[in-house]
């Protein structure tokens, strides 16, 4: 049975990566933003093994995307041709 916690989980699995890659402007929504509905989804009562084990998957995936993100911040790519 496929409940409500896990259709949220699987749209976040979506649209996370998605929105932290963002455009030429950065992220469409922060990382900040994320966390929190990650951390409201692992305060929910009675979450099984599988959907811990997914949350925190995602909570892994969001420190890489974040570190990714700084990255390409701290290292802005130069477009000049001179």
């Amino acid at each position: 049975m496929v409940t409500l916690i896990d259709l949220e989980i699987a749209h976040l699995a979506r649209v996370m990566s998605e929105s932290m890659a963002g455009d030429l402007a950065g992220p469409i929504l922060p990382a900040a933003y994320w966390r929190v509905r990650l951390h409201q989804l692992l305060d929910s009562q009675h979450l099984t093994n599988a959907q811990l084990r997914s949350l925190d998957v995602l909570l892994l995936q969001l420190d890489e995307l974040e570190a990714q993100a700084s990255n390409s911040t701290a290292h802005p790519v130069s477009l000049s041709t001179s």
